[in-house]
């Protein structure tokens, strides 16, 4: 008797850890692992005792399992833990912000070959054409690509 409790203990701490890896702990954390190793050592344990036991011990296991997601996922507790924000800013193209093919600027930062420019008041993320550009080296837009300033050496 003692036997199926301390299997049922076991496999009721997998269960439990599995469920907290998948909705709490997202990744390959400590209770993923746990779980993973208290199923097999129950599993173990329990084909041990016999084969009955094992295969009860399994597809019992698996049925816990499966309920206890769908019943996460229908509570309102995974309403709870969700980030319920709505992002409202849009990123402006940087022919939107002003800049435009000759304008004449300043690298900020080393274009090695993605950097930081100012042109004006209006600071971007500007690409080298061709080569490494150095910090306050003073550039020429070649392109502009969208989201994307093309620059030179001037």
């Amino acid at each position: 008797m003692t036997e199926l409790v301390i299997l049922i203990i076991v496999m009721i701490v997998a269960i439990v850890l599995g469920l907290v890896e998948i909705f709490l702990l997202p990744g390959l954390t400590f209770a993923g692992i746990g779980g993973l190793l208290f199923a097999s050592g129950g599993l173990y344990y329990a084909y041990s005792l016999s084969n009955t036991i094992g295969n009860w011990t399994l597809f019992s296991a698996l049925a816990i399992f499966c309920v206890g997601v769908v019943w996460f996922m229908r509570s309102r507790s995974i309403n709870r833990l969700a980030l319920h924000t709505d992002v409202d800013s849009r990123l402006e193209s940087c022919s939107e912000r002003g800049i435009q093919v000759g304008d004449e600027g300043i690298a900020l930062s080393r274009l090695a070959p993605i950097g930081k420019a100012q042109f004006g008041a209006t600071t971007v993320e500007a690409k080298s054409e061709t080569e490494f550009i150095d910090e306050k080296t003073p550039v020429v837009v070649v392109r502009v690509e969208g989201y994307n300033v093309i620059v030179k050496r001037k």
